[in-house]
Formats: C-alpha cells, sequence, structure tokens
C-alpha cells in the first residue's frame, strides 16, 4: 500500500533540516540523558520491594482490566493515592496514567468556555495539548516573568464583572525541561492571589530533586496551601510510571466525572501503582541519595564557572542542564563527539525547541561520578573553543 505524499513530504522536510526524529540505540556509555534523577528505576532494593509488597497483599493481577470507573479501580490505586496525598500536603490525589494523561485531562476539562488561561511560553507540549483541546481562551506571557503575566491579570482581571464572570487560570511549571531553569514562584502566587487567578504548576522534574525530601518546590517553599492544582509526574525522579492531579476532593471528583483522558483508558496495573507507592516509601528515606544529587547539581555550576562556559548555558538548580549550541548539524556534531568518548548526551533539535536555540540537553544523576561531569564539561569546551 503506497505512504501518503503528504506524509512522505513533511518526513522529507524533516530530513532536509537534519531534524528527522529516530529512536535512539544506547551504548554503554555514562547516563548523562535519562530522567532517573535518583537511580530509583534500577534500584534493584526497590525492585524486590515491590514484589513484597504485592505478595503481602496477595495481589497476582497482570493488568487493570478495564478503566478505573469499570474494573480497573483495584485496592493498590486506594492506598497508593493517600500516600501520594499525605507526602504533598495535599486534600487529594488523583493517579493519571502519564504526565501527559495528567495535563491533557486537566487543562482539556477543568477550565470553561469563557475562562482564560494563561501560559508559561516554554510550558511542556503536554500542556499546550490540554489548552488546544479546551474551550478557554489561552494566552501565553513571557518565560519566568511575573511583569509580563502582571500585566495580563491586570487586563483580563479589569474585565470581570457581575454579570460577566469567568476564572483566570496560570499554568506554569517549577522545573522546565528543555531549561532546567525555575520561576519567581513565591511572586507569582501573591500575584494569582491579588488578582484571584488559579495558580496550577507542574512539578515534573522538581518531584524527588527539590526540597529536603524530594517533595518539590512547592513544598519546599510551603506553598502548598496557596496553589489550586499541582501535576507531579512518576517517570523521572521516582524512576517508575505514571502521574497524579494534587487539589482538593472537589476537584477530584470532577476530573473522575470530566477528564477524558482519566475516563477512557484502561487503568495502571497493580504492579504500576505498586512502583509508584514503593518508590514513595524509599523517597522518604533516601535524603542521602537526594543530597548527593543536589551536591552533584553544585559541582556542575562550579565546573562550568571554571571552564567559562557560563554564556552557554542556561543557569540551573535542577538535574537539568542545557547548553546552547544553534544549529541542528553543529549540535549533533558536538553531541556525537561527547557520545564517542562515552558520554549518553543528546542533542535537543529544533522544532522541539525554537531554531536558534538547539540545544545539549545534560541531566545529572546522584550516582553521576563527579569527575565524570569535569571530564564532560572539559571535553564541551574543548569541542566548542577548539
Amino acid at each position: 500500500m503506497k505512504f501518503p505524499s503528504k506524509l512522505q513530504h513533511k518526513l522529507q522536510e524533516r530530513q532536509d533540516e537534519n531534524a528527522l526524529r529516530q529512536l535512539p540505540v544506547y551504548g554503554n556509555r555514562i547516563d548523562f540523558s535519562s530522567n532517573d534523577y535518583l537511580g530509583f528505576a534500577q534500584n534493584s532494593a526497590l525492585f524486590e520491594a515491590v514484589h513484597d509488597f504485592l505478595t503481602v497483599r496477595n495481589c497476582k493481577v497482570n493488568g487493570a482490566t478495564g478503566s478505573r470507573l469499570i474494573s480497573g479501580n483495584h485496592t493498590v490505586y486506594t492506598e497508593t493515592e493517600k500516600l501520594i496525598a499525605q507526602f504533598h500536603q495535599a486534600e487529594s490525589a488523583l493517579i493519571f496514567n502519564s504526565g501527559y494523561d495528567a495535563n491533557v485531562g486537566f487543562f482539556s476539562a477543568v477550565p470553561q468556555r469563557g475562562d482564560v488561561i494563561l501560559y508559561d511560553e516554554l510550558c511542556h507540549a503536554s500542556i499546550r495539548d490540554g489548552l488546544q483541546l479546551s474551550k478557554a481562551k489561552s494566552f501565553k506571557f513571557s518565560h519566568n516573568n511575573p511583569e509580563d503575566l502582571q500585566g495580563l491579570l491586570e487586563k483580563w482581571n479589569a474585565q470581570r464583572t457581575a454579570e460577566n464572570h469567568f476564572d483566570i487560570y496560570v499554568a506554569l511549571e517549577t522545573v522546565y525541561s528543555m531549561d532546567g531553569d525555575t520561576p519567581p514562584l513565591e511572586e507569582m502566587v501573591q500575584l494569582c492571589e491579588h488578582h484571584k487567578a488559579l495558580l496550577v504548576v507542574d512539578e515534573a522534574h522538581a518531584l524527588g530533586v527539590m526540597g529536603e525530601y524530594g517533595e518539590g518546590v512547592v513544598q519546599y517553599l510551603n506553598l502548598q496551601s496557596r496553589i489550586f492544582a499541582r501535576i507531579v509526574t512518576f517517570g523521572k525522579g521516582l524512576g517508575c510510571h505514571g502521574a497524579a492531579v494534587l487539589g482538593s476532593q472537589d476537584l477530584q471528583t470532577y476530573l473522575v466525572n470530566f477528564a477524558r483522558s482519566f475516563i477512557y483508558t484502561t487503568g495502571l496495573s497493580p504492579h504500576a501503582v505498586a512502583t509508584i507507592h514503593v518508590a514513595y516509601q524509599f523517597l522518604q528515606h533516601e535524603q542521602t541519595t537526594i543530597k548527593a544529587l543536589q551536591t552533584r547539581i553544585v559541582h556542575m555550576n562550579q565546573e562550568v564557572k571554571r571552564l567559562g562556559l557560563q554564556p552557554l548555558f542556561v543557569y540551573s538548580k535542577s538535574a537539568i542542564h542545557c547548553a546552547i549550541v544553534p544549529g541542528n548539524e553543529k549540535v549533533r556534531h558536538v553531541a556525537q563527539t561527547l557520545q564517542a568518548a562515552g558520554f549518553e548526551v543528546k542533542p535537543i533539535l529544533s522544532p522541539t525547541v525554537p531554531e536558534g536555540q538547539e540545544r545539549l540537553r545534560i541531566c545529572l544523576h546522584a550516582y553521576t561520578p563527579m569527575e565524570s561531569i569535569t571530564a564532560l564539561l572539559e571535553l564541551l569546551a574543548s569541542s566548542l573553543f577548539q
């Protein structure tokens, strides 16, 4: 059967732009690309603990068997959501199959027709896809810019009247996946409170990384009671799969009734949910591991400064560090040089990031040798400045 010519043309355009995506084949290189910040995905003790967790409960089911509203709401879900809510000091937690599902489900269902959503211009694709499905109007503000957000809040708040009431939602992340930077969250919370806006915060890349217990930026700053909803995902710092929306009990009930990505999908298996549960248990006792990661983040920033690489890097206090190397061909060449030396570093190409903002995305881990961070940066410096 002939492949459609329009699709073939789009593939050829990507090929011509040196931007065609392909599934990678991993070699035996030092990991600077995965989101497994604490090493939980490869933690054998956690793996065994999940088996024990299910054995104690005599749970020998391989799949959820259906959506959670039909037959898939096994008891491990209830137990795990309770633990997540307690850990994050939230009234409720509702597990979704992935961070993508959680963001698409939330933003397509919660803001209503006539409402307004203001979102950071660098918000993740899953948030943007949710906005496209929403009946609300959406407008972006400059990245991490409270002044720009304030201007939009003032504009839309001034249009609200008793006869024309609508809700204003503000969407942002605490750690941005392609920059690794963080917003001035306290200031943005104050702006939302002043203008009676509902703040929604994605903590995907903060969970397991930020805070003494890896609880995320919101709790580290003690802002959890002042935020309408939080989205936490488990495929990064927790090393497993799934996500949860944190908020009020009313929000959970609403999502169960109206979030299509929750309603119309088979639930996670008991094993997948048990892995989330055990990962949270481990997180509460892994301060040493979290500290090891945070120490490497400090070391990374110190070495970037020592080697004069600061102009290239987006400043980050997270596990994600990005060196801007404009041009798909150039950034691919530099990445291949690093990979040939044994470092698993991935280039991020346009159109994933805007043209001219192509970059090397370097992820740190609690298990990364300090000398490997130095060696990587020294090689990067020599590759760029030779």
